[in-house]
């Protein structure tokens, strides 16, 4: 009897630990990211590939934008 009792107690304890585990996960993720982008920014040709990338996202928005207005 006493044998049954410790191991449900186990498995209660295993899944209240599941969700303290994705947010664990999800901090290391983000830190992972952080990470990248710093990296990617030093890199000479990341960094230019990354201002190309968003100058051309902006660019196609100042469009999209100025032809709903009728500016062209």
């Amino acid at each position: 009897m006493q044998q049954n009792k410790h191991t449900r107690d186990d498995a209660v304890d295993t899944q209240r630990w599941e969700g303290l585990a994705e947010i664990d996960q999800a901090i290391r993720d983000n830190r992972l990211m952080e990470y990248r982008i710093k990296k990617s920014w030093a890199d000479p040709w990341g960094r230019k590939l990354t201002i190309l990338g968003v100058s051309a996202i902006v660019l196609v928005f100042a469009y999209l934008i100025g032809a709903s207005f009728g500016m062209w």
